[in-house]
């Protein structure tokens, strides 16, 4: 049967697992795979795995338990192997690559970042303090019916909006980047203008949060700023 992989850690690394169970229906047993000075926490793979509320949550409440205890290279989800001797002979060819990233990892864990504008503050500003698109719109709205106008306002705005909210998320970054051992950027989705991981550690931990709690209180209301952790490191490993 093939295996279900869920994280890496060092064969010392304890593994409390009691309580939990993994992905399935019904769930699979958690064990181990040893290799030398590495260890894989596993469990058999059901043939129709899918991410499924159920499914996602057993893996991450492994990631979060093991993280209670130490350094994890958290997996992510759905990756499998043909059978736990696969399983140790990738821990065996790539030893030195996960050791590297264990030690990388240690006492950290992940924050993750998103931050969006409340667009309609974020015109109002535009239409307020670029002259060029206050004239435009005071024509457009004074009566002016040139068709060229409205699109040479909605260029205008886009590349106001566009230039505003990059140099706000490099901001942001900038302000953060002195509290976190590593930082990655994503591609931002929906509204968002930032999508960005910090790699904290637990000695940086309370400066991070208090800087960005300062910085999300100190760009308002017209800013939604969202923090998600402490989370297993997936974008780091």
């Amino acid at each position: 049967m093939a295996v279900y992989v869920y994280s890496i850690t060092a064969a010392a690394h304890p593994r409390h697992l009691e309580g939990l169970t993994g992905v399935g229906e019904p769930p699979s047993v958690l064990r181990s795979v040893r290799a030398g000075p590495l260890c894989a926490v596993v469990s058999d793979a059901p043939a129709d795995l899918r991410p499924k509320r159920r499914d996602l949550t057993a893996h991450q409440n492994v990631q979060q338990r093991l993280m209670a205890d130490g350094t994890v290279l958290p997996l992510r989800f759905g990756l499998t192997a043909p059978d736990d001797e696969a399983v140790q002979a990738a821990l065996d060819k790539r030893r030195e690559e996960y050791t590297l990233k264990l030690t990388a990892l240690e006492d950290c864990a992940e924050y993750h970042l998103k931050a969006a504008t409340d667009q309609d503050a974020l015109l109002r500003q535009i239409l307020w303090e670029t002259p060029e698109a206050r004239r435009l719109n005071d024509e457009i709205t004074g009566g002016n019916t040139n068709p060229d106008l409205p699109l040479a306002l909605g260029e205008l705005v886009a590349q106001e909006v566009q230039a505003r909210q990059g140099a706000l998320a490099a901001g942001i970054a900038e302000a953060l980047r002195p509290h976190a051992r590593q930082q990655l950027s994503s591609a931002p989705t929906g509204e968002d203008f930032l999508n960005v991981s910090f790699l904290v550690d637990q000695k940086h931990e309370q400066q991070f949060l208090a800087a960005e709690k300062g910085l999300a209180s100190e760009l308002g209301d017209h800013v939604d700023v969202r923090l998600y952790g402490p989370l297993p490191a997936y974008s780091f490993v």
